[in-house]
């Protein structure tokens, strides 16, 4: 089993606007993205770094000058060759008169760019001409149509659901609330992150995975059967998008074959007692290392359900680990209750 922090990075890192609710409305944005942006394919660009306004911009041959974001003026010191942070503490007039100078040594390379603008205004990107770009709405159209079953989990502790997207990048962390069953005598449940980037900024792929418990900081705790497919953006890109409906779909279809086994399971453990009576049944849940007190209080919830089937003990000992504090003693309880199971598995 592994813990897995990748969605965990994305809740301390990413900024309330880039932050969604649902996939509908990480779908809009995604697709506003698309339309307001454009692509700016240009042999033997030149570059020409300007200041407009007291800010340093980018004209990109006979095109109106462009502001920088982020990525996009590391990736132009990039080409340039000089240092970012040492670029970011000069004046702008100083900065765009480096720029001009470093860029022009690389001009005589004659290489070929592609630039992506958003509204005309905004550099979003400056890529060589090998960059193949995968629109992140045709991520997400992906995720609606063949993850129809799977949300973001519970909101993390600064209510973000596991849905992002900014100019750089997107992320989705999506799991099955349903699709818990058995594994090994430990209970699991169907999840999986995807990224992408328009601007090679990372690349594109999935990870699916099977998990044990998500606590507040969406750390995905006790994961089994982690499998991964990236892919950089270049040539085929797009071919990524069938492997990645490929993944989910066969993540489905095995959390079907073993939910259809473990529903056989979860009959047979409601037709068969732990217990004969709490004295019993006391006795059983000490000899498998639960707590007098917890052990107690999962049998009287027994109780009111209607009895001391090995099913209903599972089930009260699931409700109580809910009411725990901590995500290590949460998993932990869970662990040893669905291990009961095993009892009526074979």
């Amino acid at each position: 089993m592994t813990n897995l922090t990748q969605a965990s990075h994305e809740l301390f890192f990413r900024p309330a606007d880039e932050r969604f609710e649902t996939l509908a409305e990480l779908a809009i944005y995604c697709h506003n993205q698309r339309e307001h942006s454009r692509r700016l394919k240009e042999p033997s660009a030149v570059f020409s770094p300007e200041v407009q306004n007291g800010r340093l911009t980018l004209r990109i041959n006979g095109y109106q000058p462009l502001s920088l974001n982020q990525w996009s003026f590391s990736q132009l010191c990039s080409i340039a060759g000089v240092a970012k942070d040492t670029v970011n503490r000069l004046r702008p007039q100083t900065a765009a008169q480096v720029l001009t100078e470093t860029l022009r040594e690389r001009s005589e390379d004659d290489l070929d760019f592609q630039a992506l603008a958003f509204d005309d205004s905004l550099l979003r990107s400056v890529n060589s001409e090998r960059y193949r770009r995968l629109w992140n709405i045709d991520l997400v159209q992906t995720l609606q149509e063949f993850a129809v079953d799977f949300v973001p989990p519970q909101k993390g502790f600064n209510g973000a659901t596991g849905l992002y997207a900014g100019q750089q990048d997107m992320f989705c962390f999506l799991i099955d609330p349903n699709g818990w069953t058995d594994i090994g005598g430990e209970l699991f449940a169907p999840g999986f992150f995807v990224w992408n980037s328009e601007v090679g900024r990372r690349t594109v792929g999935i990870s699916t995975f099977w998990y044990q418990s998500i606590c507040g900081n969406h750390i995905v705790w006790d994961a089994v059967e982690v499998t991964e497919i990236t892919r950089r953006h270049i040539g085929r890109v797009r071919d990524t998008l069938a492997q990645i409906r490929q993944a989910i779909e066969q993540l489905a279809k095995k959390r079907d074959e073993r939910k259809d086994r473990f529903a056989k399971v979860v009959a047979k453990a409601m037709q068969t007692a732990y217990g004969q009576d709490r004295e019993q049944t006391q006795r059983l849940l000490s000899q498998a290392k639960f707590t007098r007190p917890l052990a107690q209080k999962a049998i009287g919830i027994a109780a009111e359900s209607g009895g001391f089937s090995i099913w209903s003990m599972v089930n009260a000992l699931t409700q109580l680990s809910r009411q725990t504090r901590f995500a290590g003693s949460r998993a932990e309880l869970d662990q040893k209750a669905s291990a009961l199971l095993n009892l009526v598995a074979a």
